[in-house]
C-alpha cells in the first residue's frame, strides 16, 4: 500500500478492539491531506478511528460488508488512504473491531433485561438499531476469530443470555438450561434476521415488531 502523505497520529488504540460510546477520544490527529481540483485541503479528526468505524457502518448498512474498502473509507473520512490501515491493519481487522463493538453493545442491553422475554425483545431491538453490527457479528468468515476483544465481548453477551434463561424455573424452560438457551437464542436471532431481511413484512404488518416477538416468546417459554 503506498505511503501516506500525511503525518500519522502520534497515538492510536488497539487495531482490532471495539470503540464503544464510553471510550475516551484520542487526541486530535495532525492534519491529513486530501487531493482535490483546487489543491490540498487539511482535515482534523478528534477520533479518526471512530470516524472510520462510523463510515464503515454506513457502507455496510447500505451495501453490505462486501462493499467495504479501506481506500474508500479513507476518502469518505477525508484522510490519506493509509490512515485506516494505521488503526485496523486491514479490512478483517476493521470488521473484527465492529463485531467486538457489537457484542459489547448487545451484552450491555441484555444486562438490563428484566426477564427472558425482555432479553429477547432487547435482542430484537439491538438488531433493528444496529443492523450493520448485527450482520457482521454473525458472519465469522469475515472476522479474526481469535481476537481477544472479540472473543471476550462475545462470551459476555452469551453469558448475559444464559443468565436470563437460568432465571426461568425448570418447569417453564425444561430441565436442560443449555438447550433452553439455544432455543431462546434461535427464536430471537431468527426473528431478528427475518425481520431485517423483510421476510416478516406481511405477518408483522403495522404491529410493533417487539410486541410481536414478546407474544411469540410467551408461546415457547410460558413461565418466562
Amino acid at each position: 500500500m503506498p505511503k501516506s502523505t500525511s503525518t500519522p497520529p502520534t497515538r492510536s488504540p488497539s487495531p482490532t478492539g471495539p470503540s464503544g460510546p464510553s471510550e475516551p477520544s484520542e487526541p486530535s490527529a495532525p492534519s491529513a491531506t486530501k487531493s482535490g481540483g483546487r489543491g490540498h485541503r487539511a482535515y482534523h479528526h478528534g477520533d479518526l478511528r471512530r470516524a472510520i468505524v462510523v463510515a464503515a457502518l454506513d457502507v455496510i448498512s447500505a451495501e453490505g460488508p462486501s462493499a467495504l474498502s479501506l481506500r474508500d473509507l479513507a476518502r469518505r473520512a477525508g484522510v490519506s488512504h493509509a490512515a485506516p490501515a494505521h488503526h485496523f491493519k486491514d479490512r478483517t481487522g476493521l470488521l473484527t473491531a465492529i463485531a467486538a463493538e457489537g457484542y459489547g453493545l448487545l451484552a450491555a442491553t441484555l444486562a438490563e433485561a428484566a426477564d427472558l422475554k425482555d432479553a429477547g425483545v432487547r435482542y430484537v431491538r439491538f438488531a433493528r438499531e444496529h443492523p450493520a453490527h448485527f450482520q457482521v457479528m454473525f458472519t465469522p468468515e469475515l472476522l479474526r476469530g481469535n481476537d481477544l476483544e472479540l472473543t471476550t465481548a462475545r462470551a459476555l453477551a452469551g453469558e448475559r443470555l444464559r443468565d436470563a434463561v437460568s432465571a426461568v424455573p425448570p418447569e417453564g424452560r425444561g430441565a436442560d438450561a443449555r438447550l433452553a438457551g439455544v432455543a431462546a437464542w434461535s427464536l430471537a436471532h431468527g426473528f431478528a434476521t427475518l425481520l431485517l431481511s423483510h421476510n416478516l413484512d406481511g405477518p408483522v404488518g403495522d404491529q410493533d415488531p417487539e410486541d410481536v416477538f414478546h407474544t411469540l416468546s410467551g408461546m415457547l417459554f410460558r413461565a418466562a
